[in-house]
């Protein structure tokens, strides 16, 4: 099995990602700005998961591209923009230096702002939200996983790319951005103001609960993969084990994804052995990551998923169903497959390429399509108070089918 390093499932644009190095450079002369560009162009021509480049004549663009006058460094972003239009593919994208920092400030488990995970509509080219961050701004004023982002403080979302949205919705704590939101039920706007705020992404809520047979049950709820994710929940699992955990609950639900390898390393906790995920190239070639037969408990399990449930999420979920480990409980997750690689640029900006997709352990593409859950239960609107409580149809579901599941008591090294 190759690693793929580093790969992460972005929070604002739920993908995996891959720092690599660019490519050598050519033999002519070009000045700074269109070597720039014609680097772009190499990273995308050797990594692009789409050996078609969307149907385009890929060599073709790159001339165009180069033939331009570059007044400004801006103009030669410009360029790279249009290039990469061409792919039709809103994950491969060109990151300027600020977005580029802001993005691995996130990955690290901070954020600033209105805690918002996005994704871009294909038609008419709208933000949709895949979860609200909890705890944040955007989950206090309500807002819910695909909602239709429709602007920003004035300016049409189908005018911004993902990473030109999450700027305008970053901000110092504070400040105020107006967006104009619509869910999928109404068919009439609503402007909705959210104050900006320092959001602690603290992963993992742990508590014990009793399932209607009268088993303990450890609740896990996880919020984001983040570089302490793992760690958080192996210490959870442990703790509640501790407290005579005979079950377990693990709740993805509203979990946009985040890093990759938390979402693996958490697998591995539940996962004695087994493929985890795969991950397909444009070649067709499989990689894999697999369980090595260190998990943490072998008690039963039930993961608790929603149409918020993305990417890394996903991955983790499709692992513990398809391994027969756990039983998913509530709806259709989001549906997103697709891996990016980030790739750094000499001016301090970055470039994602969309460079694989991955399968489930069974080889379900999920990718628009979701993971299906064992047991479908229809959500209800809920706040931090409400969740895993009575007022939670699908987290009682979960306590229910635990309640019928022969318990195995929790073994923690």
């Amino acid at each position: 099995m190759r690693s793929l390093l580093r790969l992460l499932v972005l929070g604002l644009c739920i993908a995996g990602l891959v720092f690599g190095a660019v490519g050598a450079r050519p033999a002519f002369a070009l000045t700074s700005d269109q070597d720039l560009v014609a680097e772009v162009w190499r990273i995308v021509n050797r990594a692009y998961v789409d050996e078609t480049f969307n149907h385009q004549n890929w060599w073709f663009i790159r001339q165009r591209a180069l033939k331009r006058n570059f007044a400004t460094h801006e103009d030669a972003y410009d360029a790279i923009r249009e290039m990469l239009a061409n792919l039709d593919d809103p994950y491969t994208r060109l990151l300027p230096p600020d977005q580029y920092h802001s993005l691995q400030t996130n990955t690290a488990g901070e954020l600033t702002g209105v805690g918002l995970q996005i994704t871009k509509d294909d038609d008419p080219g709208w933000l949709r939200v895949i979860a609200p961050i909890e705890g944040s701004p955007a989950e206090q004023v309500g807002l819910q996983p695909k909602d239709l982002i429709l602007s920003i403080d004035g300016t049409a979302t189908t005018d911004l790319s993902l990473d030109e949205a999450a700027a305008k919705m970053r901000g110092l704590r504070g400040t105020t951005v107006m967006l104009e939101v619509r869910s999928d039920q109404e068919t009439t706007s609503r402007q909705v103001m959210l104050t900006r705020d320092v959001i602690t992404l603290n992963p993992v809520y742990a508590q014990m609960d009793v399932t209607p047979g009268g088993q303990l049950v450890g609740y896990m709820r996880l919020s984001q993969f983040n570089g302490n994710a793992a760690e958080s929940v192996a210490g959870a699992i442990r703790d509640l084990a501790d407290q005579g955990a005979e079950g377990f609950i693990l709740d993805l639900r509203n979990n946009p994804g985040g890093l990759l390898q938390a979402g693996i390393e958490i697998a591995r906790l539940w996962l004695p052995e087994g493929t985890i995920v795969y991950t397909v190239n444009r070649q067709g070639i499989l990689d894999s990551f697999e369980a090595f037969g260190h998990a943490l408990t072998d008690a039963p399990l039930v993961v608790l998923v929603n149409e918020g449930t993305a990417s890394a999420s996903e991955i983790l979920a499709g692992a513990l169903q398809d391994n027969g480990r756990a039983k998913l409980v509530g709806s259709t997750t989001f549906g997103k497959g697709l891996i990016q690689s980030l790739f750094d640029l000499p001016d301090g900006a970055g470039l994602a390429v969309t460079v694989a997709k991955y399968e489930t352990p069974d080889h379900h593409d999920i990718n628009r399509l979701g993971i299906t859950p064992d047991r479908l239960v229809k959500g209800v609107p809920l706040n931090r108070d409400t969740i895993a409580t009575e007022a939670d149809p699908q987290y009682q579901a979960a306590l229910e089918m635990l309640s019928q599941s022969p318990v195995v008591v929790a073994e923690v090294p």
